[in-house]
Protein backbone atom coordinates (compact mmCIF):
# COMPACT_ATOMS: atom_id res chain seq x y z
CA UNK A 1 0.00 0.00 0.00
CA UNK A 2 1.39 3.39 -0.97
CA UNK A 3 1.04 6.52 1.12
CA UNK A 4 1.12 10.14 0.03
CA UNK A 5 3.86 12.05 1.83
CA UNK A 6 2.63 14.64 4.30
CA UNK A 7 3.29 18.25 3.30
CA UNK A 8 2.52 21.00 5.86
CA UNK A 9 -0.17 23.39 4.52
CA UNK A 10 2.12 26.41 4.85
CA UNK A 11 4.81 24.66 2.77
CA UNK A 12 2.23 23.69 0.15
CA UNK A 13 1.03 27.29 -0.16
CA UNK A 14 4.62 28.52 -0.35
CA UNK A 15 5.45 26.06 -3.13
CA UNK A 16 2.37 27.06 -5.12
CA UNK A 17 3.19 30.73 -4.67
CA UNK A 18 6.77 30.26 -5.88
CA UNK A 19 5.53 28.25 -8.86
CA UNK A 20 3.09 31.00 -9.85
CA UNK A 21 5.70 33.74 -9.37
CA UNK A 22 8.14 31.94 -11.67
CA UNK A 23 5.52 31.60 -14.39
CA UNK A 24 4.52 35.26 -14.16
CA UNK A 25 8.17 36.38 -14.19
CA UNK A 26 8.59 34.85 -17.64
CA UNK A 27 5.87 37.09 -19.07
CA UNK A 28 6.03 40.63 -20.39
CA UNK A 29 4.98 43.47 -18.11
CA UNK A 30 1.94 45.75 -18.28
CA UNK A 31 1.58 49.26 -16.91
CA UNK A 32 -1.74 51.01 -16.38
CA UNK A 33 -2.40 54.56 -15.23
CA UNK A 34 -4.76 57.48 -15.35
CA UNK A 35 -4.28 60.14 -18.01
CA UNK A 36 -6.24 63.31 -18.75
CA UNK A 37 -9.14 61.63 -20.55
CA UNK A 38 -9.37 58.28 -18.79
CA UNK A 39 -7.23 55.17 -18.34
CA UNK A 40 -4.30 53.95 -20.42
CA UNK A 41 -2.82 50.43 -20.48
CA UNK A 42 0.48 49.71 -22.23
CA UNK A 43 2.34 46.41 -22.59
CA UNK A 44 5.17 44.84 -24.49
CA UNK A 45 3.56 42.24 -26.74
CA UNK A 46 5.22 41.01 -29.95
CA UNK A 47 2.02 39.19 -31.00
CA UNK A 48 -0.50 41.08 -33.13
CA UNK A 49 -3.35 38.68 -32.33
CA UNK A 50 -2.85 37.35 -28.78
CA UNK A 51 -3.85 40.48 -26.90
CA UNK A 52 -2.89 41.22 -23.31
CA UNK A 53 -5.21 44.27 -23.15
CA UNK A 54 -8.88 43.99 -24.05
CA UNK A 55 -12.38 45.36 -23.53
CA UNK A 56 -14.74 43.66 -21.09
CA UNK A 57 -17.72 46.02 -21.11
CA UNK A 58 -18.75 49.60 -21.88
CA UNK A 59 -16.43 51.36 -19.42
CA UNK A 60 -14.29 48.40 -18.31
CA UNK A 61 -11.00 47.05 -19.63
CA UNK A 62 -8.87 44.02 -18.76
CA UNK A 63 -5.11 43.44 -18.85
CA UNK A 64 -3.24 40.26 -18.00
CA UNK A 65 0.28 38.90 -17.69
CA UNK A 66 1.58 35.37 -17.29
CA UNK A 67 0.20 32.31 -19.05
CA UNK A 68 -1.93 33.51 -21.95
CA UNK A 69 -4.44 30.65 -21.99
CA UNK A 70 -5.19 31.20 -18.31
CA UNK A 71 -5.72 34.95 -18.31
CA UNK A 72 -7.65 34.69 -21.57
CA UNK A 73 -9.96 32.19 -19.87
CA UNK A 74 -10.47 34.71 -17.06
CA UNK A 75 -11.16 37.51 -19.56
CA UNK A 76 -13.82 35.48 -21.34
CA UNK A 77 -15.46 34.58 -18.03
CA UNK A 78 -15.48 38.28 -17.14
CA UNK A 79 -17.16 39.19 -20.43
CA UNK A 80 -19.86 36.58 -19.83
CA UNK A 81 -20.46 37.77 -16.28
CA UNK A 82 -20.65 41.39 -17.40
CA UNK A 83 -23.07 40.56 -20.21
CA UNK A 84 -25.29 38.58 -17.85
CA UNK A 85 -25.40 41.34 -15.26
CA UNK A 86 -26.01 44.02 -17.90
CA UNK A 87 -28.83 42.00 -19.45
CA UNK A 88 -30.42 41.06 -16.11
CA UNK A 89 -30.26 44.49 -14.51
CA UNK A 90 -28.86 47.41 -16.52
CA UNK A 91 -25.67 48.38 -18.29
CA UNK A 92 -24.86 50.93 -15.57
CA UNK A 93 -24.92 48.08 -12.99
CA UNK A 94 -21.84 46.42 -14.50
CA UNK A 95 -18.95 47.58 -12.30
CA UNK A 96 -15.24 46.81 -12.27
CA UNK A 97 -15.41 46.29 -8.49
CA UNK A 98 -17.84 43.39 -8.90
CA UNK A 99 -15.72 41.80 -11.62
CA UNK A 100 -12.59 42.19 -9.49
CA UNK A 101 -14.33 40.46 -6.59
CA UNK A 102 -15.45 37.62 -8.86
CA UNK A 103 -11.91 37.19 -10.21
CA UNK A 104 -10.57 37.27 -6.66
CA UNK A 105 -12.89 34.51 -5.52
CA UNK A 106 -12.16 32.36 -8.59
CA UNK A 107 -8.37 32.70 -8.30
CA UNK A 108 -8.45 32.10 -4.54
CA UNK A 109 -10.42 28.88 -5.07
CA UNK A 110 -8.04 27.71 -7.79
CA UNK A 111 -4.99 28.53 -5.67
CA UNK A 112 -6.19 26.64 -2.60
CA UNK A 113 -7.94 23.63 -4.15
CA UNK A 114 -6.12 22.76 -7.37
CA UNK A 115 -2.70 21.20 -7.68
CA UNK A 116 -1.47 23.90 -10.07
CA UNK A 117 -2.36 27.56 -9.46
CA UNK A 118 -2.95 29.97 -12.32
CA UNK A 119 0.26 31.71 -13.39
CA UNK A 120 -1.37 35.10 -13.88
CA UNK A 121 -1.78 38.63 -12.61
CA UNK A 122 -4.60 40.77 -13.96
CA UNK A 123 -5.86 44.34 -13.96
CA UNK A 124 -9.47 45.45 -14.23
CA UNK A 125 -10.02 49.15 -14.92
CA UNK A 126 -13.15 51.27 -15.11
CA UNK A 127 -13.26 54.84 -16.36
CA UNK A 128 -15.59 57.27 -14.64
CA UNK A 129 -18.52 58.54 -16.70
CA UNK A 130 -17.42 62.13 -16.15
CA UNK A 131 -14.52 63.65 -14.23
CA UNK A 132 -15.19 61.33 -11.27
CA UNK A 133 -12.93 58.72 -9.77
CA UNK A 134 -11.47 56.08 -12.07
CA UNK A 135 -10.96 52.57 -10.69
CA UNK A 136 -8.04 50.17 -11.21
CA UNK A 137 -8.03 46.79 -9.46
CA UNK A 138 -4.97 44.53 -9.31
CA UNK A 139 -5.71 40.83 -8.72
CA UNK A 140 -2.92 38.35 -7.93
CA UNK A 141 -2.75 34.64 -8.68
CA UNK A 142 -3.88 33.79 -5.13
CA UNK A 143 -6.95 36.03 -5.26
CA UNK A 144 -5.44 39.00 -3.42
CA UNK A 145 -7.06 42.17 -4.77
CA UNK A 146 -5.90 45.76 -4.29
CA UNK A 147 -7.44 49.06 -5.33
CA UNK A 148 -4.69 51.02 -7.07
CA UNK A 149 -4.45 54.79 -7.33
CA UNK A 150 -2.80 56.71 -10.17
CA UNK A 151 -0.77 53.91 -11.72
CA UNK A 152 0.12 50.23 -11.37
CA UNK A 153 2.63 47.83 -12.94
CA UNK A 154 2.39 44.05 -13.14
CA UNK A 155 4.49 41.27 -14.62
CA UNK A 156 8.02 39.98 -14.56
CA UNK A 157 9.70 43.34 -13.89
CA UNK A 158 6.93 44.94 -11.87
CA UNK A 159 9.23 46.38 -9.18
CA UNK A 160 11.57 48.06 -11.66
CA UNK A 161 8.64 49.23 -13.76
CA UNK A 162 6.84 50.67 -10.73
CA UNK A 163 9.98 52.63 -9.81
CA UNK A 164 10.38 53.94 -13.36
CA UNK A 165 6.72 55.00 -13.62
CA UNK A 166 6.62 56.58 -10.15
CA UNK A 167 9.67 58.72 -10.99
CA UNK A 168 8.01 60.09 -14.12
CA UNK A 169 4.27 60.00 -13.44
CA UNK A 170 2.28 63.23 -13.38
CA UNK A 171 -1.47 63.58 -13.26
CA UNK A 172 -3.08 65.10 -16.32
CA UNK A 173 -0.81 63.64 -19.00
CA UNK A 174 -2.31 63.75 -22.47
CA UNK A 175 -2.47 60.49 -24.42
CA UNK A 176 0.73 60.98 -26.41
CA UNK A 177 2.75 61.85 -23.32
CA UNK A 178 1.28 58.86 -21.47
CA UNK A 179 2.23 56.43 -24.24
CA UNK A 180 5.77 57.82 -24.51
CA UNK A 181 6.36 57.73 -20.76
CA UNK A 182 4.90 54.23 -20.45
CA UNK A 183 7.18 52.92 -23.20
CA UNK A 184 10.17 54.67 -21.66
CA UNK A 185 9.35 53.00 -18.34
CA UNK A 186 9.09 49.59 -20.01
CA UNK A 187 12.44 50.13 -21.73
CA UNK A 188 14.03 51.22 -18.46
CA UNK A 189 12.65 48.22 -16.55
CA UNK A 190 13.76 45.77 -19.25
CA UNK A 191 17.08 47.63 -19.79
CA UNK A 192 16.76 47.28 -23.57
CA UNK A 193 15.18 48.90 -26.59
CA UNK A 194 11.55 47.99 -27.34
CA UNK A 195 10.34 48.81 -30.83
CA UNK A 196 6.97 50.37 -31.57
CA UNK A 197 5.69 47.24 -33.34
CA UNK A 198 6.11 45.30 -30.07
CA UNK A 199 3.95 47.73 -28.08
CA UNK A 200 0.29 47.06 -27.35
CA UNK A 201 -1.82 49.88 -25.94
CA UNK A 202 -5.48 50.43 -25.16
CA UNK A 203 -7.43 53.27 -23.59
CA UNK A 204 -10.72 53.86 -21.84
CA UNK A 205 -11.51 57.28 -23.26
CA UNK A 206 -14.31 59.12 -21.46
CA UNK A 207 -14.38 62.16 -23.76
CA UNK A 208 -14.22 61.14 -27.40
CA UNK A 209 -15.78 57.67 -27.24
CA UNK A 210 -19.56 57.04 -27.09
CA UNK A 211 -21.07 54.33 -24.86
CA UNK A 212 -18.20 51.89 -25.38
CA UNK A 213 -15.13 53.68 -24.05
CA UNK A 214 -12.43 51.17 -25.01
CA UNK A 215 -10.17 51.81 -27.98
CA UNK A 216 -7.12 49.86 -29.07
CA UNK A 217 -4.28 52.03 -30.39
CA UNK A 218 -3.13 50.96 -33.84
CA UNK A 219 0.52 50.24 -34.56
CA UNK A 220 0.79 53.29 -36.85
CA UNK A 221 -0.58 55.58 -34.13
CA UNK A 222 1.86 54.22 -31.56
CA UNK A 223 4.77 54.55 -33.98
CA UNK A 224 3.79 58.15 -34.75
CA UNK A 225 3.65 59.04 -31.06
CA UNK A 226 7.01 57.46 -30.31
CA UNK A 227 8.65 59.06 -33.33
CA UNK A 228 7.98 62.52 -31.89
CA UNK A 229 9.53 61.72 -28.51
Amino acid sequence: MSFMPYVPPEQLMKDRSEFAHKGIARGKSVVGFEYADGLLFVAENPSATLHKISEIYDRIAFAGVGKYSEFEDLRISGVRLADLRGYSYGREDVRARDLANAYSQALSTIFTTQMKPYEVEILVGEVAADAGRNEIYHILFDGTVTDEQGFVAIGGHADELTTAVSNAYQQGWDLATGVREAVNALRSAENRQIEAESIEAGVLDRKSRPRRKFRRLEEEEIAGILSTA
